[in-house]
């Protein structure tokens, strides 16, 4: 019997999906196999082709594994003892295979065809999600850039061009509006395999979304002469990021801002109206804590090492610019440094526990703030707001 004209159609398969030849062929031999134990052999049996590559020609054989002579068949359809086996041929030995070849009915023909064909299509959308699930598994913490297909309720159904990914209301930026067909970049936070094919999760929220935006933007930290020591991030409303170098001759604070704040404006850009303080990491904790509390400044920092606690010292009229809205400056403060933060406030001690969590933060979409002077000092706040977010 001879399929020749399938191997046109299978090299075709091979070069348009990038699929495994091997693999279209063992499923094209199941199939047939499996078709022909459907009309003319039994259930237990195991049934295979056995095709040509060359000629397209193929022979169906019935497969019998070799057991001991001594042990309970189990399936006597697909079974046959040593002995027995040794007839057929005599080099055969326990855990062989022999085969036995059927003959060919010339009923063979429609349904068993369409029945293969449907269990190569299966395979194939098999082979096709394992593909897709590999190449997305190694793309796990990187940016890429897709389009909006569809928007459910609060989740967002992502064209990644394979397959689609989804961006829960979890992960998105709060505030940040979409539009089908829009294009942008998303962080592939997770790859999970399920029965109904992978399973890929997308953020914007994340911390890592900013972390590789940075190195996208800044050379330097994608080369690691620049190194992100620490992040903390409300999305949508404020970013603190401790930047750190061994180069003597590398400014890690400036270099993230870039010449007129070019690098910085590339990544506002990406996240709209999101506030982003870039800070000088520094190994010693009171420094540290200075640090990141910018852009307020810091009269006198009390550490307990043991319990992992600060009580930072500011002027009244730094107080606010300390805590922040709904006390956000002093509770990334807090995640940067690693320290719970106390700033007596009067005759009170205001708490990193006394803010608000899980605050809906406001945008302005109508005002744009980044003058050059402020994006090139040291531990200030870096600010950008745009007009030309997605609506």
């Amino acid at each position: 019997m001879a399929i020749s004209q399938f191997m046109a159609a299978i090299n075709q398969i091979v070069d348009e999906k990038g699929i495994d030849k091997k693999v279209v062929i063992e499923a094209l031999e199941s199939a047939i196999g499996a078709a022909y134990r459907k009309d003319y052999g039994k259930p237990r049996q195991m049934i295979k082709a056995i095709i040509n590559q060359d000629s397209g020609e193929f022979e169906i054989v019935r497969i019998f594994e070799v057991i001991e002579d001594d042990i309970e068949v189990e399936n006597e359809e697909a079974q046959i003892f040593l002995k027995d086996a040794k007839k057929k041929k005599k080099s055969i030995k326990v855990g062989d295979e022999i085969t036995e070849k059927l003959p060919y009915h010339d009923e063979f023909g429609r349904i068993a065809a369409q029945t293969a064909k449907q269990v190569i299509i299966q395979r194939l959308r098999e082979a096709e999600r394992d593909i897709v699930l590999e190449e997305f598994k190694q793309k796990e913490g990187e940016l890429v850039s897709a389009t909006i297909q569809q928007i459910e309720g609060k989740n967002i159904i992502i064209n990644l061009g394979k397959t689609n990914g989804l961006m829960p209301g979890s992960e998105q930026i709060p505030g940040e509006y979409y539009r089908i067909g829009q294009r942008m970049r998303v962080l592939v936070k997770n790859v999970e395999d399920t029965v109904r094919g992978p399973k890929i999760i997308l953020s914007r929220s994340d911390e890592k979304f900013v972390i590789e935006l940075f190195k996208l933007e800044v050379p330097e930290v994608q080369s690691e002469a620049i190194e992100i020591k620490a992040i903390a991030r409300e999305a949508g409303s404020r970013t603190k990021i401790a930047v750190a170098t061994n180069e003597a001759s590398l400014d890690p604070v400036g270099s993230c801002v870039g010449q007129k704040g070019a690098r910085i404006q590339a990544i506002l850009a990406e996240i709209g109206q999101e506030k982003i303080d870039i800070i000088l990491w520094d190994d010693d904790p009171k420094n540290l804590i200075v640090n990141s509390m910018s852009p307020a400044e810091i009269e006198k920092v009390k550490l307990s090492k043991k319990e992992k606690r600060a009580t930072v010292i500011v002027p009244e009229d730094q107080l606010s610019l300390a805590i922040g809205k709904n006390g956000q400056n002093v509770r990334l403060a807090s995640r940067i440094s690693g320290f719970e933060i106390d700033i007596p406030k009067g005759d009170k001690l205001f708490k990193k526990s006394d803010a608000p969590k899980d605050q809906k933060f406001e945008t302005d979409n109508n005002k744009t703030d980044a003058s050059s002077d402020d994006l090139n000092k040291n531990e200030e706040l870096i600010e950008e707001k745009t007009d030309t977010k997605n609506k």
